[in-house]
Order: structure tokens, then C-alpha cells, then sequence
């Protein structure tokens, strides 16, 4: 078999190879890195999700006692420093549509509850544990009749045509619409 130095060269370049192939098998464990990582990157993702939410459950939780409490006004106050100190983050921007729904201030809960839904979309998905849509869809609700009602009365005002296109964004999101 091995007759000429040619035929043992490509025998121990041979074994060199398989050598190398079982080392890499063996590092590797036998794993596949594509479908490996898979089900780990989501576990990871859903992880993250939940530590998220843990976390604004717990930075928001007293502008949540607050307000449950009835105390809108400090609860606002509360409200107003986090969102200096988080300015991207959505909760409080729906927080803050919340308490100014239960002060009788539609027009500014529903610009409020369109910039939280625009920075995290998980506040109109029935799924998520941020939903705050039924919340949202009754003071969409609530308030379409009375725009509509507004606009009819005074047709050139912009800042109700603007406050209808705020509405109707939010009937979108809850509808399923996307950005």
C-alpha cells in the first residue's frame, strides 16, 4: 500500500486531517451552532423581556401606588422625574396618559398614550404584561365621538384635526396596524 514516499505523504496528511475533524467534533460536543443557538437566543430574549418588565414594574411602582391611591397630582410630579431620567422608555408616557385620563384631561392622555405606543407597541397587544389596552380603547372611544362632534362644530381648527389624526393612529395600533 504505501509503496513511494508520495503514497505516505497522503497517508499522514490523511490522519492529520481526520485528527483534526475528530478534535473539532469533540470541541464542539457534536453541536450544531445554528440550531443550537436557536432555542437558547430566544429563551434569552424572553428572559430579557421579563427582567424588563420586572424593572419598570419596580422604578414605576410608587408613581403606581400613587395614582391608584388618588394622589394624580404627586403621582404626576413622581412621573415627571422619571421621565427626565428614562426619556425613552414608553411606561411613563402611558403612566402619564393614565393619570390624565382620570383627571379629565382627554386631549393630553391621548398624546401621551401616542407617544408610549410609539416608543413600545407591547401596550396595545393583549398578550404582552404591559397592556394597557382597554384603558386605551375606551378613551379612544370616548373621545372619537367627541372630536368628531368638535370638529363638526369648528371645521378649520388644525389642532383638532391634528388631536382626530392622534385618535385614529391610536384606532390603528389597537386594530393591529403597525408603524
Amino acid at each position: 500500500m504505501c509503496k513511494d514516499s508520495f503514497d505516505k505523504f497522503c497517508w499522514a496528511l490523511l490522519a492529520v486531517a481526520l485528527s483534526v475533524l475528530v478534535a473539532v467534533l469533540v470541541l464542539n460536543g457534536g453541536r450544531d451552532n445554528k440550531s443550537g443557538s436557536g432555542p437558547n437566543k430566544a429563551l434569552e430574549r424572553e428572559m430579557a423581556y421579563y427582567a424588563r418588565v420586572e424593572l419598570i414594574n419596580k422604578l414605576y411602582g410608587p408613581v403606581d401606588k400613587l395614582r391608584s391611591a388618588g394622589s394624580n397630582q404627586e403621582a404626576l410630579l413622581k412621573l415627571d422625574e422619571l421621565n427626565r431620567k428614562y426619556p425613552g422608555e414608553a411606561h411613563g408616557h402611558i403612566l402619564q396618559g393614565l393619570i390624565l385620563q382620570n383627571l379629565g384631561a382627554p386631549d393630553e392622555a391621548i398624546a401621551s398614550f401616542v407617544e408610549g405606543i410609539r416608543l413600545n407597541g407591547d401596550y396595545v397587544d393583549d398578550k404582552s404584561p404591559l397592556s394597557r389596552r382597554r384603558e386605551i380603547q375606551r378613551l379612544v372611544d370616548t373621545s372619537a365621538k367627541d372630536i368628531t362632534a368638535r370638529i363638526a362644530a369648528n371645521p378649520g381648527n388644525r389642532t383638532l384635526a391634528g388631536q382626530l389624526q392622534k385618535i385614529n393612529y391610536l384606532k390603528s395600533r389597537l386594530a393591529g396596524g403597525c408603524e
